[in-house]
Formats: C-alpha cells, structure tokens, sequence
C-alpha cells in the first residue's frame, strides 16, 4: 500500500487528472456499477419499510448537532466514564501525536503483531506505516480490509474498501499473497464466494488465537456510561474485541452520542443506510475492561481520542456538519461522479462526496488533490437526500469551492489564518466578479440580456478555449428571442397571453 502523509495518499494527482484515467478503465467502471446499483437499490427498500425515517433522520441530525455545539462537556464526560470503568485515555492533537501513542502502548506489551477491526480512522492517520516502521505488523480482519491490504492496494470505499475487485481479481491476490502473511490459501481455490470466504475465515483464525494486542475504532461512543460500540457483518469485531489481552481504540472525537436513548436512533439508521439490513448481524459493546479471566475481554483497555483536524473543522459554521457523518456509506452509492471515477481518485481514505467536503477540511486546500476536491460533484443533491443525519453535502461543496477560489479565513491547527486563492481559478473569480458587477445593475443587466437576445444567432455552438471540454458533451441552452423581464413587461405578467 502506498504511504500517506496527514491522510493525503503520496503521489496522487489532482482530482480531474486521477478520475481522467479511472473513467478509462473499463472493468473498474463494471465493477463499481454493479456494486453500487446493487446496495443502493437493497437500501432504498430497506429504507421504505420504516414509517417514520424522516423523524429517524431528524432526529439523528439533532442528536449530532447537539453533541458538537457542546463537545466540549461530553469529551470531559468520555474520559471519566471511560476511566472510572477501568480504561485509559489519551488525547491525540494530530497524526503523529496518536500513531506515537499506539506504537507505544503496544511496545509496552512486548509484541509485535496486532489485528485490527473497523480503522478507518487509523487508516487516516497511516498506523500500520507507523507500526511497521517500529517493527510492529498489523494485520486486518475485515474481509474487504483483508482483500485490500493482501493486494498492497488502497480503500476505494467506505463501506466496502475491496468494491473495486471482482471474485476473479480476489481470488488471485488470495492464491498469491496468504502465504506471505500467514496461513495460505486452499488448493484448487476458485472464485466461488463460499470459498473466498472460507479460505479468509481459516487465514485469520489463526491470528485471532495467537493475537496479545487488538485495534479498533468505533462507530459510536457512549458519553454517560464510557462504552464504545461496534457495528459489523461478519464477527471479526466480535473476535478482536474479546480475545486479545490488550485493546487499543482510535476515535475520532466526533463519534460521541451522549446517552443510550440517542444510541438507538443510529442502530437503527445505520443498518438500513449502509448494509441494508434491518439491524446490524454483529453489535458488539464494550466498557472498560475485564477483571476476570473467565470472562471475555481486555484486561487492559486504551482510548485514543483523536483530533486531526475535527476541531479544525467544527469551527466553520457551514462546514461542521460533515462532522454528523456516522459513515454508512450511502452517499457514494448513489453518486454519479463516484461510480464513474471510484474512490482511488478521490486521494483520501474517505473517498465520495463525503469525501469531497471532510478532507479539505481535515487536511485543508493546501495540496493540489485537497483543493480539487470540492469540483468532484454534479451537485445534483443526491447525496443530501439518501443522508441519514441529512448533511447538506451540495451546500458545503459549494462554499469549499468559494474558500478555494477566493481565499479568507480559516481555522487551521486552532488559529484563525488568511488563505490564498488556489492557482488555476483567475477566470472563475473574475466571471464571478462581473456576475456581481452585473446582478448590482439592474440596467446593465437589462442592456446585456437584450444584446444576447438579438445576437444569439451568431452565438457559437461550442465555448472556445477551456470552455470546450464542457461543451464537447453538452449543448449550449439557447438564448430566449426575448428576456424574461421583457416578455413580463409586455404581457403584463402573463395576464394578457391568458386572454
């Protein structure tokens, strides 16, 4: 897998320039198309059967604001609920700072392998580099993760990080690259299913019995009890939370619900949103830690709370909500651009169109990839409809793009700072400068709608220069024989045009 560098994948290219060569790959394009038609068409029939998913929605939406607009009271409350349960916990400003953290506690316990379950945080934050650099290797259990990590490969969703690969492409990387990790694949093993999922549950078996030391992450955490949740499909979660002697947990500070009463309204959200399923095959909770050996669980239990930007980000009015996102993965699915491109464009290990608005704000627009993402979306509102906690995805699309183009003010590591326009967007700030110019006007803006009016048959049918590529897949829409605030004029609002 390639390395990362503050959740940036090295190396990658803008947006426009990556999804250029993904669109032109024809068995990627198959394989996204097939997969997310198919989760999209299950969810919206899951979605169906519950009456009041709009009060569920709202009701998630309100539970998310409320947490952050007071997240400071509740990140005091996790860390002594989590404490006076027996567990640790450690605060983690950035990357670095928890990716040290983790190493460390696991140095501690004297070994060097670990298995990880639901990291898509610890993938932001590039832990297994980390590990590895110290000696430490970590193994994934998920099967999807598995699938990804076996092929030196990187996530290209949330949900499903392998959506990518067919069985055929899986079946390969299975014969090819078990053996070096551990147990090898089945003889004669082919593309069945059934098989792939046999040969992965015998490869990790082995792992989760002789594992000292689990990672995970969490989808939500509790504030008033300390307990973290897991919601999973396939028991590896089950097995990594109860087996190994120590647990280490990274959390990303947004993810904390403030009772058990609010907790309900995400399981049932949250299963309908992203695997279609009326409840979740595996929710495993844990509080603290295990004071007997005839009971499952850690013995020693850590949390890393984890920032990396989300205060960053909860400082911006408008863009805070992505911080509601409690990734079920449904706005991908539904995406146009995501099911033409895939997620490796999209640079980041949240790829989509939440994506689009949660790296720049983790990250910042600094870097090529970061300030090209907000232009990665139709802002056709797709994303906004099928949103459990109804995040308003084209809105902050839009004001990123404007943050992009022409700069101000911004949150950056907790201070206030002035940003830069990006380079490339002269000509979009310049036309939407002449745009103000114009809409301030009134006759100017009169004058010029009537000048298109009377010229529009020498209008060309394509734009010139830039504007080509636009209009080489697109008509032009004509230009009216007649403005609008003329024809009101002269039919008196359309009064006379009835008669």
């Amino acid at each position: 897998m390639s390395g990362t560098s503050g959740g940036t994948y090295l190396g990658m290219p803008a947006f426009p320039e990556a999804a250029h060569d993904a669109v032109r790959d024809t068995t990627l394009r198959g394989n996204l198309r097939h997969a997310t038609h198919t989760i999209r068409a299950k969810r919206a029939h899951a979605v169906a059967e519950v009456s009041d998913w709009a009060e569920l929605r709202e009701a998630g939406k309100r539970i998310k604001d409320h947490t952050l607009r007071h997240l400071d009271r509740y990140l005091v409350q996790v860390e002594e609920t989590v404490t006076a349960a027996g567990g640790t916990v450690h605060w983690a400003a950035d990357a670095e700072e928890a990716n040290r953290i983790v190493a460390g506690l696991v140095r501690e316990t004297g070994e060097s392998e670990v298995v990880k379950v639901k990291s898509m945080a610890t993938q932001e934050i590039g832990l297994n580099e980390a590990l590895e650099a110290e000696g430490i290797r970590a193994y994934e259990t998920d099967l999807a993760e598995l699938i990804v990590q076996l092929g030196k490969d990187r996530p290209s969703h949330i949900l499903v990080p392998a959506i990518h690969r067919n069985r055929g492409e899986i079946r390969e990387i299975f014969a090819r690259e078990m053996s070096e990790w551990g147990r090898p694949a089945p003889e004669g093993l082919t593309d069945s299913p059934a098989e792939l999922a046999e040969a992965a549950r015998l490869h990790l078996r082995e792992k989760f019995l002789r594992a000292k030391v689990g990672i995970s992450g969490a989808n939500f955490v509790v504030a008033e009890t300390g307990t973290l949740v897991v919601v999973e499909s396939e028991g590896n979660g089950r097995m990594c939370l109860t087996l190994p002697e120590t647990l280490i947990s990274v959390v990303g500070i947004e993810k904390i619900v403030p009772t058990w009463r609010d907790l309900e309204v995400f399981l049932q959200t949250l299963p309908r949103s992203s695997t279609a399923e009326r409840m979740n095959p595996y929710t495993s909770m844990w509080t603290g830690t295990s004071d007997s050996d005839r009971t499952d669980g850690p013995r020693t239990f850590h949390l890393v709370l984890l920032d990396n930007g989300r205060t960053d980000t909860l400082a911006d009015e408008v863009g805070r909500q992505a911080l509601r996102c409690i990734r079920c993965s449904a706005c991908l699915n539904v995406c146009p651009v995501y099911e033409r491109a895939g997620g490796h464009a999209y640079g980041s290990v949240y790829p989509g169109p939440i994506g689009a608005i949660l790296s720049p704000q983790l990250r910042g627009t600094g870097s090529e990839i970061d300030a090209s993402l907000p232009y990665a979306s139709s802002l056709c509102g797709a994303c906004y409809e099928v949103c459990p906690v109804a995040i308003d995805i084209p809105e902050v699309l839009v004001h990123l793009r404007e943050r992009v183009a022409q700069g101000g003010t911004a949150t950056r590591e907790g201070a206030k700072v002035v940003l830069r326009p990006a380079k490339g967007h002269a000509a979009e700030r310049a036309a939407m400068r002449a745009a103000r110019w114009a809409f301030g006007r009134p006759g100017a803006l009169r004058a010029g709608q009537r000048l298109a009016s009377r010229t529009r048959r020498l209008h060309p049918r394509t734009l010139p220069g830039p504007g080509r590529a636009w209009s080489e897949s697109r008509d032009l829409p004509p230009v009216p024989a007649e403005p609008f605030r003329d024809w009101w004029r002269r039919t008196n609002g359309g009064e006379d045009g009835a008669k």
